[in-house]
């Protein structure tokens, strides 16, 4: 285990790199005409400097906080590292947070200076209560980086030293606030020590740091205000890996393809909308039944793998299968893709076994805002589908005596910002209290089992972990989301939101008519096929927590309505409200 110095911080971590290898490539960006633009280690370190002379220049004072709204982009992490060097706390802001969200964490976190990318973000930013500094990333005048290296002009090295010469590693960095499931954001306080101690840790590990080595090339389109995505910030610069920056998942096909990723980071929806999409694109007929066969063949290989070996049979089936489907697909993911970080969400087995049939290992792991990033990872030379891996090099998972997952180590939280009692509810004896339940194999790998607050007990007494029936139906490509219900009523039951995006292919390759979502949730194949969906996850369960009922929801869920979360996590309890009638309609007969 790595232990850092008491004064060792994102600040040290970026000298020390720059030291070592100046002109080693640390980044790629994307330039106006699509071009990969490469930026040194050096020039990474100058861009820093510029902008933390320019913050000192306008005002930011050492333990400030700086708010910073922006998509995935190279001057996020540019003015990520320079708020830190000015001695700043950084706040990062979803770019998709609503105005009362900003104002909340606004005047939580005590925002006086504020950094946004566009100028419709920053008509929000005015109109907010309070006066706050405001920049535009990409301003109609002059952008935010140019304005800030003109500032600092004046401001010397001795000056920028000093900024950060009384920051030890456990003082505050960033205040991350959680894009949470229920109520209020909490400011989830984090220390330099909790990602660079941390990154540090797992780019030693002699099987985890090999991804970030030997020429690793890592694809980052998770929104950095996500710590799992700034945990990747931080493991690119203590590696020697380059990160590519895909601000918009719009361009998130052709960026694979030009960039060449090794590895990336997604969450499970990224990865079953991927199939889902190649699956729709064969236009049906022979081509169809010619993926989903070589997609089948992909699955068993993998799975043969982890038992120890294929025979001739299943080997020849995957050189036919890969000659006439599957190298097209590993093309499409830019060819050289070998790794897959997967989390914040479980992942179904076929999903994971098909990727590892194309020689692409998805390692799932587990994490929470709170334990900045990753928690447990499987390795990459022993994947073990269904679990979550084991403890990140540096931290210890156990099991407390209710089933609950429990976590320490020195990526853990200092607390939850002006929130102490929130703080103590969740840490105890220096453990954080996950509220997940799960269970740790022989060898050490955990799997994550449900939700310690989101058991439903019916009316009969049966306590029916809704998240095993929702992970088994949300990866179908004509669903959206899931939300399962019956708490205190009489069965389970469940609602549905169709994909919107998703339905006018798989419409045409069942040689149905274009229709809306509502008149699709009416029709008799839509109905017959969402039933087949249910009939499969209800055959994983008993017939007590089987669903029984199900309704259509008129509409997806939305992070406008604050159903979803910015992380893409349904908030149960606003999904409830706002469908209380079809609930109702559910339960109606009984």
């Amino acid at each position: 285990m790595i232990r850092t110095a008491d004064d060792y911080t994102f600040t040290s971590l970026l000298r020390d790199r720059v030291e070592a290898d100046p002109e080693r490539t640390f980044a790629e960006y994307k330039d106006e005409s699509g071009a990969w633009v490469k930026v040194s280690r050096a020039r990474f370190q100058a861009d820093v400097s510029a902008a933390a002379k320019g913050l000192i220049a306008m005002g930011v004072a050492p333990a400030q906080t700086v708010g910073l709204q922006a998509n995935t982009r190279y001057e996020w992490t540019v003015l990520d590292f320079a708020i830190q060097a000015a001695g700043a706390i950084t706040v990062p802001v979803y770019p998709s947070s609503s105005a009362h969200q900003l104002q909340w964490m606004c005047d939580d976190a005590g925002l006086t200076f504020l950094i946004v990318e566009t100028e419709a973000m920053a008509q929000v930013a005015r109109d907010l209560e309070g006066t706050r500094r405001l920049l535009v990333i990409d301003g109609d005048e002059e952008p935010a980086l140019d304005v800030l290296a003109e500032a600092g002009a004046t401001v010397d090295d001795a000056t920028l030293a000093a900024a950060t010469a009384d920051v030890r590693a456990d003082d505050v960095a960033t205040i991350v606030y959680t894009s949470g499931t229920t109520g209020r954001p909490k400011g989830v306080a984090l220390n330099h020590r909790a990602f660079v101690e941390h990154a540090l840790n797992g780019a030693a590990h002699p099987d985890l740091g090999t991804l970030a080595h030997n020429d690793a090339r890592i694809l980052l389109f998770l929104p950095l205000a996500h710590v799992l995505a700034r945990h990747v910030e931080v493991l690119a610069l203590a590696c020697e890996a380059v990160l590519g920056f895909a601000p918009t998942h719009k361009t998130l096909a052709s960026d694979l393809r030009t960039f060449k990723p090794t590895w990336l980071m997604a969450v499970p929806r990224v990865l079953e909308t991927f199939y889902n999409v190649v699956d729709e694109r064969t236009g049906g007929g022979v081509k169809q039944k010619l993926f989903r066969w070589s997609a089948f063949v992909a699955r068993k290989v993998d799975e043969a793998r982890g038992r120890g070996g294929h025979g001739i049979v299943l080997r020849a089936q995957l050189a036919i299968a890969d000659a006439l489907v599957l190298n097209k697909v590993r093309d499409a993911l830019g060819g050289n893709l070998r790794h897959i970080v997967c989390g914040g969400a479980r992942l179904v087995p076929r999903v994971s076994h098909f990727y590892g049939g194309l020689g692409i290992a998805v390692m799932e792991g587990y994490g929470t805002t709170e334990i900045a990033g990753p928690m447990t990872i499987n390795p990459p030379s022993d994947v073990r589908v269904g679990t979550v891996g084991f403890p990140y090099p540096g931290g210890t998972v156990r099991i407390a005596e209710d089933g609950e997952v429990l976590a320490q180590g020195p990526n853990l939280f200092v607390g939850y910002w002006n929130n102490p009692e929130a703080t103590a509810e969740v840490v105890t004896d220096g453990w954080y209290h996950t509220g997940d339940l799960g269970s740790i194999d022989a060898d050490g790998y955990l799997s994550i089992t449900g939700r310690k607050k989101e058991i439903l007990v019916t009316a009969g007494g049966k306590n029916v972990q809704p998240a095993s029936l929702e992970d088994a139906i949300r990866p179908y490509a004509l669903i959206q989301e899931v939300v399962v219900v019956g708490d205190g009523k009489p069965f389970i039951g469940a609602l549905l939101s169709i994909d919107e995006t998703m339905l006018p292919g798989w419409l045409k390759s069942k040689g149905l008519p274009s229709m809306t979502a509502a008149e699709a949730a009416e029709h008799a194949t839509v109905r017959e096929h969402l039933q087949h969906i249910i009939d499969q996850a209800n055959a994983l369960v008993s017939r007590a927590e089987a669903i029984r009922e199900w309704r259509v929801l008129p509409r997806e869920l939305s992070e406008h309505y604050e159903e979803m979360s910015a992380s893409l996590k349904v908030r149960r309890k606003q999904v409830e409200e706002h469908f209380a009638d079809v609930i109702a309609g559910i339960y109606a007969k009984a």
